[in-house]
């Protein structure tokens, strides 16, 4: 069974009363990685950002 986080109601939801709009996140395969969405995807996006940097920092030295 997957499991969706909706932003929205701030809610987990499975396949069977999953939201059908853009205010879900997911798929994910429990329920708490479901319930930790915003968190995951804030550690992801700093992630993504310093490599960003860092790769950014690296072209800047070839320069």
């Amino acid at each position: 069974m997957a499991y969706w986080y909706n932003i929205a109601t701030k809610e987990v939801e499975t396949d069977e009363n999953r939201s059908r709009n853009d205010d879900v996140m997911g798929p994910y395969d429990t329920e708490d990685d479901a319930r930790n969405a915003l968190a995951s995807a804030a550690r992801n996006t700093e992630q993504w950002d310093a490599e960003d940097r860092a790769w950014e920092g690296e072209k800047d030295l070839e320069d």
